[in-house]
């Protein structure tokens, strides 16, 4: 078992908690990971990217000019790849599937995996509650502050790019909407947060981790 730091809204120590070895303490697995982020990638893409062959665009029926004695290269149409207006050699199809198959157990892997990779390099932390009884981003903007300085990382303070990923054990539209609006955090549910999410940005912020290790035991 491994122990980590709780900490509260003020920054300060909450207690500890006890993390299992066998989710945060897991070997790095560096191709398992590449594997499940590329597919997680490859499923998000639309595949809506489409062109036209020489075949399809519109027009170019009729030959530009006679074959001889214009002086001219010959052509026979004016939809040709080599035309501006013509056609799209080798271009994307739609009907193209980027669909890629990722197992729960290579994703539970995966996933846990990276949890453990954050943890060692100090960019997991736990908060007892990020819980706020009005929807005000100015009480978030104060409980980020109050983290910056308790854990001494600066860009939960200062930052005007996404660096922090919070992830809710349950949904809570106050806390939600009162965060969401800070440009150094994105908003993630427990149940959803994955492999790709995670490495994106550089620390993880896990709400009530007592609820946050049952569900990720219960994986």
């Amino acid at each position: 078992m491994l122990k980590a730091k709780i900490y509260n809204q003020k920054g300060t120590d909450a207690g500890s908690i006890e993390l299992p070895a066998n989710i945060f303490g897991v070997k790095w697995n560096a191709d398992l990971v590449h594997q499940v982020v590329e597919g997680i990638r490859s499923n998000k893409r639309a595949g809506t990217a489409d062109t036209k062959g020489r075949g399809e665009v519109r027009g170019g029926g009729r030959k530009p000019w006679k074959q001889k004695g214009t002086g001219r290269a010959r052509h026979g149409s004016s939809r040709s790849p080599i035309w501006v207006g013509g056609g799209v050699t080798h271009g994307p199809l739609a009907e193209k599937n980027y669909k890629k198959k990722i197992s729960k157990n290579m994703m539970k892997a995966a996933l846990f995996s990276v949890l453990s990779k954050k943890f060692k390099d100090g960019e997991v932390i736990f908060v007892d509650s990020l819980s706020t009884p009005n929807i005000k981003t100015k009480s978030a903007v104060e409980v980020m502050k109050n983290l910056s300085k308790g854990t001494g990382i600066k860009d939960f303070s200062i930052s005007k790019k996404p660096r922090a990923v919070i992830a809710l054990t349950a949904k809570d539209e106050k806390t939600n909407k009162s965060f969401r609006n800070l440009p150094q955090v994105e908003m993630s549910l427990m149940q959803n947060i994955n492999p790709h999410q995670i490495l994106n940005l550089k620390y993880l912020i896990i709400e009530n981790p007592e609820n946050a290790l049952k569900f990720l035991a219960s994986k």
